[in-house]
C-alpha cells in the first residue's frame, strides 16, 4: 500500500528540486498517497505569520510525514520560522543531519569524513523568547530541560548502535554556562553509561569546533544543543563538500520532516540550474523513515553512481573530475538512469538492516524528588547611575531576612568591591538573598514585599527571577567576579 506523506513544493527553487526528488525517488519504486499543501512566502504574505494555514497542519497530523522544500521568509519583523513552528508544535527533537564525503568526486579537503550531526530541536535560545529590557539590553533566553536532553542524548545512541556507528561525542560550553549546559553534559554522561558497546567523549563546543572543521574523520556521531548543531552542521556539510549535497530529518514520537538544509535560492528559481540533491538526500531518509528502506537503497545508490560518473550540476562542476554538466531536470533523469546501479568508487548503500522499530522509543521520564525551597530572587533593575548609588537606594530594601548581597551587570559583579573599568548598561541584577548557611527558606509574599519597597525605594525593576536551592544546593550562578 502506498504510504500518505505531505509534501509542501515551498519557494525560489522548491518546486523545482522537488519535481526532480519525488521523481526519482517514484521512479525507484516508492509508493506514496501524496497530500499537498502551500507553504512559504504567499502564505506569509496573506497574513499567516508563521508562513502555513492552521488547516494545513490537519494533513501533517493525518499523514505524520512531511517532505518539504526550502521557502523563502520575508524581510522585516514578525514572521516566525515555519521550520522551528513545525518542529516544536509536533515535537520533531531530534534533527538528523548526516555529513559525508564524496572523494574524488566533488572537492573536499577531507575524503574520510563520515559524521552524522544529531542536533537538538526544540530548547535551547531556539525556544524565542526575546525581550528587549532597555534603552540599553536585549535578552535571548536559554532554556535546556532534563526531558528534552535524555529525549535526545538516547537518540543519538540509539541511531549509532541502530546504524553501526562507534562513537558519540557531545559537545557544550558546560566551562561557562554550567547550569544548562552543564545539565546537557551531565545527562550525557549518564545515559553513556547504559551504551558500554558505544564509545563516548566530551569536548567543549570551541575547541570540538575547531577539531571538526581540521580533523573530521575522528568523529562519528555528534550530538549537540540546538544553537551549535545548527551552526556546526552546516559547517560541517560545507567541509565535506557542499551544504547542497546535505539532507536534514526532524524526528519525533509521531511525526517527521524532511528536508534540505539550504534555502530557497530565488536567485536561481526557475532557470533549471539548481542541484536536488540536498532535498533527494533527504527524501532518502524519509523512504527508510517509512518503510521502504529497499527504494531508498536503490535511489541512493543511483544517485551516488550519478555523482561517480561526473554528471553534476553547475555548484559542483569541476573540469578536473567532472564530465557533463547539466540542469536540474537532467541530472534527475541521470539518476533515474542509473536506477538499479551500483558505484565503484564510492561506497554503495546498504539499507537492509535499517531499523525496524522506531529510534524514539525509550523509558519514562522521572521527575527527580529533590526539594525545592526559595532563598531569595534576583531583581534586574533599570538605573544609569553607578552601583553605590544604586546600592544606596535598596539596602534599605532588606527585609523578612533578605540582604542585598550583590550587583552585576552584564553579569559582572559591580557591587560590593567592583571596578571602575567596568563597562556598565543601564540593568543591574540585584540579588537579594538569605545568607548561605541560614536554615529554611523564604516565602514567596516575601518577595512580592520586597518589590514594592523597591518601587517605593524609586527603582524600576524589569524582571525578577527566583532563587532556588535543590536540596540544600543552589540552582542558580554566581555573578562573574562574586
Amino acid at each position: 500500500m502506498a504510504t500518505p506523506i505531505t509534501v509542501a513544493h515551498g519557494d525560489g527553487i522548491g518546486p523545482e528540486i522537488m519535481a526532480a526528488t519525488l521523481r526519482i525517488i517514484q521512479e525507484a519504486g516508492a509508493q506514496l498517497d501524496i497530500q499537498t499543501i502551500e507553504i512559504g512566502e504567499k502564505q506569509y504574505l496573506k497574513g499567516n505569520m508563521a508562513g502555513i494555514e492552521p488547516s494545513a497542519f490537519q494533513s501533517l497530523r493525518d499523514t505524520k510525514v512531511f517532505l518539504k522544500a526550502p521557502i523563502t521568509t520575508p524581510q522585516g519583523g514578525g514572521f516566525k520560522s515555519l521550520n522551528v513552528t513545525t518542529r516544536k508544535a509536533f515535537g520533531l527533537y531530534a534533527n538528523v543531519r548526516p555529513c559525508l564525503s564524496y572523494a574524488p568526486f566533488i572537492e573536499t579537503k577531507h575524503p574520510k569524513m563520515d559524521v552524522v550531526i544529531v542536533r537538538e530541536n526544540e530548547e535551547d535560545l531556539y525556544a524565542g523568547i526575546e525581550h528587549r529590557q532597555t534603552i540599553d539590553v536585549m535578552q535571548c533566553l536559554k532554556l535546556i530541560s532534563r526531558p528534552g536532553t535524555e529525549k535526545i542524548v538516547r537518540y543519538a545512541f540509539e541511531y549509532a548502535r541502530a546504524y553501526g556507528r562507534k562513537k558519540v561525542t557531545c559537545f557544550t560550553k558546560d566551562n561557562i554556562m554550567k547550569l544548562t549546559d552543564g545539565l546537557f553534559h551531565k545527562v550525557f554522561d549518564e545515559i553513556a553509561a547504559q551504551y558500554p558497546d558505544i564509545e563516548n567523549e566530551h569536548w567543549i563546543v570551541d575547541i570540538g569546533a575547531a577539531k571538526l572543521a581540521d580533523t573530521p574523520e575522528v568523529f562519528d556521531v555528534v550530538v549537540m544543543p540546538n544553537l551549535y548543531g545548527d551552526i556546526l552542521s552546516d559547517v560541517a556539510a560545507q567541509i565535506a563538500g557542499s551544504v547542497g549535497l546535505a539532507g536534514s530529518a526532524n524526528i519525533g514520537d509521531g511525526c517527521a520532516m524532511f528536508e534540505a538544509i539550504h534555502g530557497s535560492a530565488p536567485r536561481r528559481a526557475g532557470q533549471n540550474l539548481a542541484n536536488p540533491s540536498g532535498l533527494f538526500l533527504g527524501a532518502v531518509q524519509m523512504l527508510v523513515h517509512i518503510g521502504q528502506a529497499s527504494v531508498a537503497e536503490l535511489a541512493h545508490n543511483a544517485w551516488l553512481k550519478t555523482i561517480e560518473d561526473g554528471v553534476h550540476t553547475y555548484d559542483i562542476f569541476d573540469e578536473k573530475v567532472s564530465k557533463q554538466k547539466v540542469g536540474t531536470k537532467e541530472f534527475a533523469q541521470a539518476v533515474v538512469d542509473r536506477i538499479g546501479k551500483k558505484p565503484e568508487v564510492l561506497k554503495a548503500v546498504d539499507y537492509s538492516k535499517a531499523p525496524s522499530k522506531p529510534l524514539t522509543s525509550r523509558p519514562p521520564y522521572v521527575r527527580s524528588q529533590e526539594k525545592r525551597e526559595l532563598v531569595g530572587a534576583d531583581v534586574f533593575c533599570a538605573f544609569t547611575g553607578k552601583p553605590d548609588e544604586l546600592a544606596a537606594k535598596l539596602k534599605p530594601c532588606e527585609g523578612d531576612g533578605l540582604v542585598l548581597e550583590m550587583l552585576s551587570n552584564r553579569g559582572m559583579k559591580v557591587w560590593p568591591g567592583g571596578m571602575e573599568e567596568t563597562f556598565l548598561v543601564d540593568v543591574y541584577r540585584c540579588r537579594f538573598q538569605i545568607p548561605e548557611g541560614t536554615p529554611g527558606a523564604v516565602e514567596h509574599k516575601s518577595i512580592t514585599a520586597l518589590m514594592d519597597r523597591i518601587l517605593k525605594a524609586g527603582v524600576e525593576f524589569v524582571k525578577m527571577e527566583g532563587l532556588f536551592n535543590f536540596d540544600g544546593k543552589p540552582g542558580f550562578s554566581r555573578g562573574q567576579g562574586q
